[in-house]
């Protein structure tokens, strides 16, 4: 064993190096590797480094092509400035007018929709053309690229499809019996004219490339619209036209670049239908009210005032069809609803625009209690509806200092419920003096207010001292759906008393996602005590509070004339909207959202966004 190793290390040494001479380190992984493996792994790496080097000087090579062209010149013309691309189509579009010609036409027959052609021909194997021939299709160029002599590409969308335009200068039938060069040349020209944003009409044999790609082969394509501008490009890594500024304001171009903003606004459709039909199905009648009031009730909000020149008259756009509702229950339509538009002249942020639209409803010989289990069952079967299951999930933006977030909001009834002065007391350990409309309460609140830090503008009225100290403290519990119950009557100036609890209503808002959802209550059909409310209101109106309701005496008389026992249920669309699309702005899912006017200071009104 002895002479063995001996052996092995007479073998195995090497010269010591010379003073000056540094000693080579193996290399990393290397120690203890056979001659074998490492002329393996060298060879290895020598075939790597040969196949990248191939790779690099084709690259090259490639680069220094020649590019066709058309290409050339499509890259050119989007590299311009955007003013000087403008006037080149304009006098594009002039020149067709002076030589006689039409560049909007009044017609393309289509055969088909975008959806309906990719149903149609997806089955198509690849490499294979159908037997159906002049198949019409009209759409938005989205994309061209050249893909040598007599050979263009077009990605043409439109009804939120996409279909391939494989056009060939061999298959146009305008030039069937053409020279080759004259061919070229008259394809070529075709071609220029036709720009991405342009709307095209496209007639063909449906088939797939050998790739498998669904595709139109054109035998005739027409320009059915320039787009005079150019369209944003997108950067890479991106989905779409990313700046808000621009997408809100030209929401046509961000229809046109992102194809979320389609599905945002088709969810939003299907909201809106699933809550008529719900309606419908439940002996519901559908009314339309008044848009202008003469006196703007049932709600607390302040209106817009606009002018009716013929009557020299004030009108008021309404912030709520509250009353007029309540009118038409009176007269014996005992389930009534509308769907539209209200008004307020309030500040613009995250989850308020000055118009927006709601759903109200009436329903006759119904209570609050009615209300709680019709709203679980309404929304809950929506959300299953559209989102297909009773979970909605939000991803916020992230923020300064803060990392992106991703919320869980479960609508599977029955939803929590917080009684709002009970609840109010619990979360601060205090207990609220009564009754809520003495100036020792309003006092009280003043000193609650002050102590957490909760800011309220003048007028400090109790009614909105017990609403900031609501939102700050029992809102901020309301992740998932959750009924805030029982408000005071001095904070609901419609809804009944409540009929076991003192100075309290049979009202509730739903909130989810910390936001007001809806707003409900019993409703208030006691003509003396409905015109002593009002006077209340009146009060406040005078100490400043701008919110607070007008009298009004049409209403009451309607209520003499008897209002049967009636259950009254309104709901934010809009905000309903950002939840079921993933939205933390409600400027996402309106089309056309209230914008600063361009070129006002950003300071003009700090709270305004």
């Amino acid at each position: 064993h002895r002479a063995s190793l001996r052996r092995s290390t007479r073998a195995t040494l090497s010269p010591l190096p010379m003073p000056d001479e540094p000693e080579a380190a193996a290399p990393a992984g290397e120690a203890g590797l056979s001659k074998n493996e490492q002329k393996r792994r060298a060879k290895q790496e020598a075939q790597a480094k040969a196949k990248a080097e191939k790779a690099a000087a084709k690259a090259a090579a490639d680069a220094a092509k020649p590019k066709p062209a058309a290409a050339a010149q499509e890259e050119e013309e989007e590299e311009q400035d955007p003013t000087k691309y403008f006037e080149n189509r304009l006098t594009f579009v002039n020149g067709v007018k002076e030589k006689g010609a039409n560049p909007y036409p009044h017609k393309f027959q289509t055969s088909m929709q975008l959806p309906d052609y990719v149903a149609k021909y997806e089955s198509i194997g690849s490499g294979e053309m159908s037997a159906d021939g002049g198949v019409g299709l009209a759409g938005r160029i989205a994309t061209k690229r050249a893909g040598g002599k007599g050979l263009v590409f077009f990605d043409v969308v439109g009804d939120g499809a996409k279909v391939q335009v494989f056009a060939s200068a061999d298959k146009f039938s305008d030039y069937a019996g053409l020279e080759k060069d004259e061919k070229a040349a008259r394809f070529s020209a075709l071609m220029s004219t036709l720009k991405r944003g342009d709307i095209v009409g496209v007639r063909g044999t449906p088939g797939k490339t050998k790739r498998g790609e669904l595709s139109l082969f054109p035998t005739d394509m027409l320009l059915l619209t320039p787009c005079l501008h150019m369209l944003p490009k997108v950067p890479p890594g991106s989905s779409g036209l990313a700046d808000k500024e621009t997408r809100y304001r030209q929401r046509y171009l961000d229809l046109i670049m992102n194809p979320t903003t389609r599905s945002t606004f088709i969810t939003r459709t299907r909201a809106i239908n699933f809550l008529r039909r719900f309606l419908d199905m439940h002996g519901f009648l559908e009314v339309e009210t008044p848009m202008m009031n003469a006196i703007p009730g049932g709600a607390t909000a302040r209106p817009f005032i606009t002018k009716h020149n013929d009557l020299n008259l004030d009108m008021y756009m309404r912030i709520a069809p509250e009353l007029y509702l309540k009118m038409l229950v009176v007269g014996g339509l005992d389930r009534v609803y509308e769907i539209g538009r209200l008004f307020r002249n309030e500040g613009m942020d995250l989850t308020h625009n000055p118009e927006f639209t709601t759903c109200e409803f009436y329903w006759a010989y119904a209570d609050y209690e009615d209300l709680i289990k019709f709203t679980e069952e309404l929304l809950s079967q929506m959300v299953l509806n559209i989102c297909g299951g009773y979970k909605v999930k939000l991803h916020l933006e992230a923020k300064l200092g803060e990392p992106a977030k991703e919320l869980e909001i479960d609508f599977t009834p029955p939803f929590r419920r917080i009684p709002m002065i009970s609840g109010l007391e619990e979360k601060l350990g205090v207990k609220i003096p009564t009754p809520l409309e003495s100036d020792e309460t309003n006092a009280f609140l003043k000193g609650l207010c002050a102590e957490h830090g909760v800011e309220c503008k003048p007028p400090l009225t109790t009614y909105r001292l017990l609403d900031k100290l609501v939102g700050e403290f029992l809102e901020s519990q309301c992740l998932h759906p959750t009924f805030i119950t029982d408000h005071p009557k001095i904070m609901s100036p419609l809804a009944k008393d409540h009929r076991s609890k003192p100075g309290l209503t049979e009202r509730f808002e739903l909130f989810a996602n910390y936001h007001e959802m809806c707003n409900a209550y019993t409703e208030l059909n006691d003509p003396v005590e409905q015109r002593a409310r009002f006077a209340a209101q009146a009060k406040d109106k005078a100490a400043g509070d701008d919110e607070a309701m007008f009298v009004d005496d049409g209403f009451i008389t309607a209520l003499e004339y008897g209002l049967p026992p009636t259950a009254g249920w309104g709901m934010g669309i809009d905000r309903l909207c950002m939840l079921l699309t993933d939205n933390e702005s409600i400027k996402e899912v309106l089309l056309f959202p209230a914008m600063r006017p361009v070129g006002m200071a950003a300071d003009f009104n700090p709270d305004c966004q």
